[in-house]
């Protein structure tokens, strides 16, 4: 799905998140977006170890 979204779509995309949120909030989002993001890679990688554990 995200595949087919090309150049013009994320400018798109950035441009409305620009007019909907403003340029002082988007840090803040992009911020608390990686988070998220690095909270669930760790979540996801502790369960992987413990079910490799659980193999041995």
């Amino acid at each position: 799905m995200l595949q087919n979204i090309g150049i013009p779509g994320l400018i798109l995309i950035v441009m409305l998140a620009l007019i909907i949120f403003g340029p002082s909030k988007l840090p803040e989002i992009g911020r608390a977006f990686g988070s998220t993001l690095r909270e669930f890679k760790q979540s996801t990688k502790g369960l992987i170890d413990d079910h490799h554990e659980k193999e041995k």
